[in-house]
């Protein structure tokens, strides 16, 4: 169907564009340490006898209390969730300074602003400060979500955009597989020294793209939509690609960006409906998998299966590790099977082993009591198999799908409606997930399992293809599509630009 589009530009991945996508991909480590250090260290005993000492009392009563309502807490539940609360917040001022400063400001700012919340964080000695130091983790993680997905998407080559982009969420699971490495190492000190330094370590990655930030450079795209400059785009172009023959690329930016403006009511445009519609769902849909639910809360249930404290922390770096090899995997297929292929077939896993993880928790898993040690390590495999399903999917085509299929006239607002999506339903998982788990008990994983076949299912039907098109004319399949086309076709679609005009 698309065949006659799937054309490339001249050039070849240059040193250049390699050392500027690798800085800016660190930004993922911020989001993914940040879930792998807050759910181990809310599973240390001394980081809870220090903040939430009635829960660890409630904890230890287990003649009492129900084995999936232990950690059901609204203080705890505030500490989690406040996070995705700030980051939803700070989406809407970093799609500002994305559009109009660029793509490298929003990622300096998402550095320091994660900087000084992990070291309030690690300092904290009440639970207010530390409350205050997620609100502005949360910030860092608002900003370096918004910018990230765009820049690798705008400074890759068309062939290997998928690739590159997954460089994201490969960040984001090396961060989720370092943190609980710290949290296995510093569970072992036995004293609040540990998960102060397991909180305080996340200052390295907010150093790391504060700093980086400062050396790469903005894309073509941010600087022929903020400065109009086609000069100074055709050079940053030709360094990138490592060739002079970039007309063709760069015609295709200018025509792109020809219609973008300063504001961000153009979103709301018929034209544009196809691809807001599809990018809010796929945020929605990433976290209708759970996934956070599985990394955040992963220690907790692990212990409520019946591993120890030590066990489930190791338990949970053994996931992590699936994690990052899945990705690795999905950087390796993305641009050869396609992004379809690859949502359906981590679908299709995530969806079994939810299933066969709510049946043996229902069958064999009381209110009290526990499980045997072997089908405790069987819930361990299955989860192993939904974090490979999941990075082999929407791991990393959560953020490439959106950031290659929004046109440049609404990429930076489009991507924060992206974020702020996803982020407020992470928000309110988190904020209802332990009660959800104390009321629905086994029953949270069917939940998620219909979740997972109905988000497979609309990507069968209505997610087209965009393997191999430059990032530019990524919105002329919408106008192929059965569904799609009649919203595209008509007095607001596509339209050809002489380029020479402008």
């Amino acid at each position: 169907m698309t065949i006659e589009l799937r054309e490339n530009y001249d050039g070849r991945i240059t040193p250049y564009v390699i050392f500027s996508c690798i800085i800016a991909a660190t930004g993922g480590l911020l989001f993914g340490y940040d879930l792998g250090i807050s759910g181990g260290v809310t599973s240390m005993e001394t980081f809870l006898n220090h903040f939430f000492p009635t829960l660890l009392k409630q904890m230890s009563n287990h003649s009492t209390t129900s084995n999936y309502c232990e950690f059901n807490s609204q203080l705890l539940t505030l500490f989690t969730s406040s996070l995705y609360l700030a980051g939803l917040l700070a989406t809407f001022p970093a799609a500002w300074v994305t559009r109009n400063v660029g793509r490298r400001a929003s990622m300096l700012a998402g550095g320091a602003a994660f900087l000084v919340g992990a070291i309030i964080g690690g300092f904290a000695f009440n639970i207010g400060m530390l409350i205050a130091g997620r609100v502005l983790l949360g910030v860092g993680v608002g900003f370096a979500n918004q910018a990230v997905p765009l820049y690798l998407s705008e400074m890759a080559p068309s062939k290997y955009r998928g690739a590159i982009n997954n460089g994201f969420e490969v960040c984001v699971g090396l961060g989720v597989f370092i943190a609980n490495l710290i949290n296995y190492r510093t569970q072992k000190l036995q004293s609040n020294k540990g998960w102060r330094l397991s909180l305080i370590l996340a200052a390295i990655p907010a150093l790391i793209l504060s700093l980086g930030a400062l050396f790469i450079p903005e894309t073509p795209n941010s600087i022929i939509q903020r400065t109009k400059s086609k000069e100074k785009a055709r050079k940053k172009l030709q360094k990138m690609r490592g060739t002079q023959n970039v007309e063709e690329e760069l015609n295709g930016i200018i025509a792109a960006g020809s219609t973008a403006s300063n504001n961000s009511h153009s979103i709301f445009q018929r034209k544009h409906r196809p691809q807001v519609i599809m990018s809010a769902f796929i945020a929605f849909f990433q976290q209708a998998t759970g996934i956070n639910v599985i990394t955040f809360y992963s220690p907790i249930i692990f212990r409520i299966i019946g591993l120890g404290e030590s066990s489930s922390l190791l338990s949970t770096l053994i996931t992590g590790i699936i994690g990052i090899i899945s990705i690795f995997i999905a950087m390796v297929l993305v641009d050869k099977l396609g992004r379809r292929t690859l949502f359906i077939a981590g679908g299709v896993l995530m969806f079994v082993t939810h299933i066969l993880v709510g049946i043996i928790l229902v069958t064999q898993l009381g209110d009290y009591g526990g499980i045997s040690q072997g089908y405790a390590y069987v819930v361990l495999v299955l989860i192993c198999i939904y974090v490979g399903g999941f990075g082999i999917s929407w791991g990393p085509l959560g953020w490439l799908v959106p950031s290659e299929i929004l046109p440049l006239e609404i990429r930076s607002s489009g991507q924060s409606l992206v974020v702020a999506v996803g982020l407020f339903f992470a928000f309110l998982l988190a904020q209802v997930l332990l009660s959800l788990l104390c009321h629905m008990k086994s029953g949270v994983f069917f939940f998620f399992g219909g979740w997972v076949l109905v988000m497979t299912v609309f990507v069968i039907v209505l997610l087209p293809e965009t393997k191999g098109l430059p990032i530019e004319k990524v919105e002329k399949v919408w106008g192929e599509h059965w569904f799609w086309k009649n919203w595209t076709n008509g007095e607001e679609g596509v339209k050809e630009i002489d380029v020479a005009t402008l």
